[in-house]
């Protein structure tokens, strides 16, 4: 048996033992092209099966020495319209009326005339192997081939349909920018660069996944950031040997670290503001093409209780606010515990009035504390993820009646008593609260853990498992940083945006665990009171 695990284990860490090719690049990634531009063209036809979207544009270049050219590009990746304005007739119409033949005197400069002269796109790359060409081309980009030349053209002509910037629905704000990322990388890099026009903010593009080879991006802020956190994430990035990524979920589940824990120790967003705010705190944020989700490294535990709405109302308000949301989640994670545990073990705890009715609504009641609130928590998982499948127009409609109508059926049945009802809704309630949908997740899971220790042990065993997830939290770690910090290590200048959210004013420095090379963020001087102009 000991064998066997190790060798599963060996497997899970190696995949590339379960299947010796899958690691191997694609024997055509380094082959070069030929002169032969119908060899060529054939060799692409063949690469992608005759794909029908793939279009093939042959033409003459020149008036006097006329050389043939292929441009070829996929439709509904490339933008046709600026390929037929700004290549097909710079080739056609501009050089037979320039007749740049006197300027073409070899083989080897006709490339440079052609990207000098007459190519007025923006991008252009040169290509001599059909690995980079064929990702080119499948990316949106046309080539330009040339007969009688063993390289081309990867001219950028992306022009695909998205979905537009619009409003993100899952982090709504009533205070503060309304624009969510998109599908689109580019356009992801252009809402970040609106906010930090620093040229210190640097993008780092990879190319990850031997399939789907999916364009991931790593920006942070040169001066500001740890040099070892980027060099961190580069190594993570690097080690990721997979045939596709199709969401920035796969990079966050390959990245993180190696601890099996319930707690995300990667932050992910789809707000704009939030990534330009921890990219000023020293944070790196990788962007995934084709996902609005952005995630974002180092992070604390502490960062998944703060909202960007903190930072857009006054201080006391926002610390209010903060406070009103940790007591949600307190209730969220111990409101059903507390109450088996009181029922079942500790009833003197309770004044006589409320026991006696507790007493009594539980008189006819079958089942105990625990296996009440067990169903209960059940059904109401089952109907949050009901809602969230079902179509919009009929979610909201079944989650009224299943909350409604199923809880009060069920008290008249006497499956459950009526209090028992009031802590599920409480507690289904304050879970909502919490900003973070992948803490939340987390926070519903341990909600059964202490269900289960307060059933056994009553109240010692909510404080055993308490004493435990605080354990567990402390000997976490995002990418080298303390999850528990500034709270464990206990660092007093960072005390003012954890459980209170300081003025602006007092907030000058950056996080000493995340940035350790420009602390300063601006200059600690209170606002001066105003003056007394009344004369009084």
């Amino acid at each position: 048996m000991d064998f066997m695990s190790r060798v599963i284990t060996k497997m899970f860490k190696n995949p590339s033992l379960g299947n010796s090719d899958s690691s191997k690049e694609p024997e055509q990634t380094k082959v070069p092209l030929t002169i032969n531009l119908q060899e060529n063209l054939q060799h692409i036809n063949n690469s992608l099966g005759n794909s029908s979207d793939i279009v093939i544009r042959e033409i003459q270049i020149g008036s006097e020495r006329q050389i043939k050219a292929a441009i070829i590009f996929t439709d509904g990746l490339a933008d046709s319209k600026s390929i037929q304005n700004f290549i097909m007739e710079s080739l056609m119409l501009n050089i037979a009326n320039a007749d740049p033949n006197h300027l073409i005197t070899s083989q080897e400069d006709i490339f440079q005339v052609l990207k000098d002269h007459f190519l007025t796109a923006g991008d252009i790359k040169d290509v001599t192997e059909w690995g980079p060409l064929l990702t080119s081309l499948l990316s949106g980009d046309a080539i330009l081939l040339l007969e009688g030349y063993s390289k081309g053209f990867s001219i950028g002509m992306r022009g695909w349909k998205d979905r537009g910037v619009t409003e993100t629905t899952t982090e709504t704000v009533i205070r503060g920018p309304k624009e969510g990322f998109t599908e689109s990388l580019r356009t992801n890099t252009a809402l970040i660069r609106r906010k930090i026009k620093d040229p210190n903010l640097w993008l780092e593009t990879k190319e990850i996944g031997r399939v789907t080879k999916t364009d991931v991006a790593i920006m942070y802020i040169k001066g500001i950031v740890s040099d070892d956190i980027v060099k961190e994430v580069h190594a993570r990035l690097d080690r990721i040997n997979i045939d596709g990524i199709l969401e920035s979920g796969y990079i966050e589940e390959l990245i993180h670290d190696e601890t099996y824990t319930p707690f995300p120790t990667i932050y992910h967003t789809e707000r704009p503001d939030i990534i330009a705010a921890d990219l000023l705190e020293g944070k790196v944020a990788i962007l995934v093409d084709g996902t609005p989700m952005v995630l974002v490294v180092p992070i604390v535990l502490i960062s998944f209780f703060q909202a960007a709405e903190d930072y857009y109302q006054r201080a006391d308000i926002s610390t209010l606010i903060r406070i009103l949301r940790f007591i949600s989640v307190f209730i969220s994670l111990l409101g059903p515990a507390l109450y088996i545990a009181i029922t079942t073990f500790h009833q003197e705890m309770l004044p006589t009035q409320l026991l006696i009715n507790l007493a009594a609504q539980r008189e006819g009641v079958p089942f105990p504390a625990f296996i009440e609130a067990l169903m209960m928590e059940v059904s109401f998982e089952i109907l949050r993820e009901a809602s969230l499948r079902l179509p919009k127009a009929i979610a909201q409609s079944i989650s009224i009646v299943g909350t409604l109508v199923i809880g009060s059926a069920a008290v008249e049945a006497g499956f459950i008593s009526a209090a028992m009802v009031i802590v599920v809704a409480i507690t289904a309630i304050s879970s909502f609260v919490l900003p973070a949908y992948n803490m939340a997740m987390t926070i519903r899971m341990l909600r059964f853990l202490m269900m289960g220790l307060a059933a056994s042990f009553g109240l010692y065993g909510i404080i055993i498992g308490v004493i435990a997830i605080v354990l567990h939290l402390c000997s976490l770690r995002s990418f080298g940083v303390p999850y528990m910090s500034p709270l464990a290590p206990f660092i007093l200048e960072d005390q003012k945006d954890t459980l209170f959210r300081m003025p602006r004013w007092a907030m000058f420095s950056r996080p000493r665990m995340i940035s350790k090379n420009n602390i300063i963020r601006e200059q600690s001087t209170p606002p001066e009171k105003p003056q007394d102009n009344t004369g009084g």
